[in-house]
């Protein structure tokens, strides 16, 4: 995707947040794609006694990772590995599909993982899972069997391998 288009994107992507109207005509226009059932397992245990992480599909990264790839008109499949440690101090956002000058300014209005830890320390939740996970959220075509077929289980996968109880998911 050349600099036009990306420039195209992220204009439409900031009158979408400035003019509800326009926004409402741009997810009127979206039809998602058919599936069977949507994959739901509900909690085993009392939030209280659960360790929980976050998935978000708003383009969140540490620095030092590789950007997603906003040159792909299908989106970018894979994932990042996302540090509970140190996201608050380096993170960034690579995403040209939403206006997210204020989530650059405060990580937490897509990745809430402040709160989190803040619902942990009163015993709300049993506790945060050091490592969360981040996609790009605008994902189509191919990449729709890439996401299914290999990200996402490697990521359940990983949720399992932590004994993550819950997770909650954000948008971008």
């Amino acid at each position: 995707m050349n600099k036009l288009n990306r420039w195209k994107n992220k204009s439409l992507a900031r009158l979408a947040s400035l003019i509800p109207a326009f926004a409402k005509l741009l997810t009127a226009s979206y039809t998602p794609p058919e599936s069977e059932d949507i994959p739901w397992a509900p909690i085993r245990k009392p939030l209280a006694e659960s360790k929980i992480a976050l998935v978000t599909t708003a383009g969140v990264h540490h620095t030092h990772q590789k950007p997603f790839n906003m040159d792909d008109p299908a989106g970018d499949p894979t994932y990042r590995v996302i540090d509970t440690q140190t996201i608050e101090k380096d993170y960034a956002i690579t995403h040209d599909y939403y206006d997210h000058r204020d989530a650059d300014k405060d990580l937490n209005i897509i990745f809430p993982v402040t709160r989190i830890k803040e619902m942990a320390a009163k015993g709300v939740v049993g506790s945060i899972a050091r490592h969360h996970f981040s996609f790009m959220g605008h994902i189509k075509d191919a990449h729709i069997d890439s996401l299914l077929e290999k990200y996402a289980p490697r990521v359940a996968a990983r949720f399992v391998q932590d004994h993550v109880d819950a997770v909650l998911l954000t948008p971008g």
